[in-house]
């Protein structure tokens, strides 16, 4: 009698991930209208005013987090990741979406977008740095502490073996800034007791990122600037022309500088459309590097945006909050009445100059994004070198629940972070 075949069970892959691909269907059905017009989704998400952005950081460049991060958030539905215009960087945010597919085959690919700058001065575009041996052996280390990217680590030193704590003329620090993890929110600059600790600022290469334009591997190009005149942009500018029609969106990221902010847009729109034949968007930075700092970090992307959205003669394109974003933002538009909105209530400039678009096109979170989900990352141990969060489908699904509680709000999927909103999965 032949023996009975035994079931093959289905590839660990498949099984382990069902928890995280049953969550992650909130976001494929979560039924967005479609508009009119022959528009990818990421664009008509940013006419709906639904578009959400992750940013990496212009100057973090820990591609294992990059690429966990990018994995977890196209999971729950992001229209862009934003990160350093390093190769490296960006094939950590392709590997991780393409493990995204893997484990959802239906989700959408976000495009992925490089940040370059024009000034030295922009602060997204700067390390901190010291010498850790000049640290005093008593300090208190509150650099440390203070770091939101965990991107400071100092040890005492060991001399034949042992800590030299007994020999305070030779007990000194080791380690200091790991510079891929520096982001440069400067938070370390006025803690430190010693005043050792400096800010290094750097302009992103011209060449290289235009290099990195015409692979495949990049969508669109965030230029930041500092609103200190057209100069240096018009040179910037110059130098991608050759590329810049490689990629689908061109973002400018701008500080709010009163009431030439308005003028400074149409200027650096005159430069750029002679050349670019995309999408054009503005960010609309307000407190740079602050949202996972509290609350009132984000009043001043909103008030940024309120004003804004009330001028006339207001530069073409799409507009995007950045700069202090939380799980606050959302609330705060609302109540400013512009969530989504086509027109400011009151306003017959933003009624005329409306084309049946949202006024804010969505929202870009930076570092309290990385936050929520990094309470999950930093959950799994390191003990084979970097972590890949997919085979931890664990901390993956606890990762992608902080997620979705961010980006549903914005997606519609979901109506409050505070609100469960993912039934109980049982775990096979």
């Amino acid at each position: 009698m032949a023996a009975v075949p035994v079931p093959v069970p289905p590839p660990p892959l498949l099984v382990s991930h069902a928890a995280v691909r049953a969550a992650a269907s909130v976001v494929s059905h979560s039924g967005r209208v479609s508009l009119a017009g022959d528009h990818p989704p990421q664009v008509a998400a940013l006419r709906r005013g639904d578009w959400v952005k992750l940013i990496c950081g212009a100057s973090f460049e820990d591609a294992a987090d990059v690429r966990n991060l990018s994995l977890v958030y196209t999971l729950a539905g992001v229209d862009c990741i934003d990160c350093a215009a390093d190769a490296s960087v960006v094939g950590a945010v392709n590997e991780g979406i393409d493990v995204a597919a893997s484990i959802v085959p239906e989700v959408q690919r976000p495009w992925v977008m490089i940040s370059v700058n024009d000034d030295c001065r922009d602060l997204h575009f700067r390390k901190a740095e010291f010498d850790p041996e000049d640290c005093p052996p008593d300090c208190s280390k509150p650099c440390e502490k203070v770091c939101p990217a965990d991107a400071i680590s100092l040890e005492r030193s060991v001399v034949g073996g042992e800590h030299t704590r007994s020999d305070p003329l030779r007990d000194k620090y080791e380690g200091g800034v790991i510079t891929e993890r520096c982001y440069g929110c400067g938070r370390c600059l006025p803690v430190c007791p010693y005043d050792r600790i400096r800010a290094v600022s750097y302009v992103r290469d011209p060449t290289m990122t235009a290099e990195l334009l015409k692979s495949n591997d990049v969508d669109a190009i965030e230029i930041h600037t500092i609103g200190k005149g057209t100069d240096m942009f018009n040179t910037l500018w110059d130098s991608l022309s050759g590329s810049i029609n490689n990629v689908k969106l061109v973002a400018v990221s701008l500080p709010d500088i009163g009431e030439s902010t308005v003028d400074l847009m149409n200027a650096m729109h005159t430069i750029m459309e002679s050349h670019f034949k995309g999408y054009n968007l503005w960010q609309l930075d307000g407190r740079p590097m602050s949202g996972d700092i509290g609350r009132g970090a984000t009043r001043e992307t909103v008030s940024f945006a309120a004003h804004v959205a009330s001028m006339s003669a207001r530069a073409p394109g799409f507009y995007q909050l950045a700069g202090g974003t939380n799980a606050y933002t959302i609330d705060c538009l609302k109540k400013a009445g512009l969530f989504q909105s086509i027109s400011v209530a009151g306003n017959a400039a933003s009624e005329m100059a409306s084309s049946h678009q949202a006024l804010i096109g969505g929202i870009a979170y930076g570092g309290y994004a990385r936050k929520i989900v990094g309470r999950a990352l930093r959950k799994i141990p390191e003990q084979f070198g970097p972590v890949r969060i997919e085979e931890h489908p664990d901390h993956l699904l606890e990762a992608l629940q902080e997620a979705m509680s961010l980006v549903g709000t914005v997606k519609g999927y979901i109506s409050s972070p505070s609100k469960p909103f993912i039934k109980q999965v049982d775990r096979q």
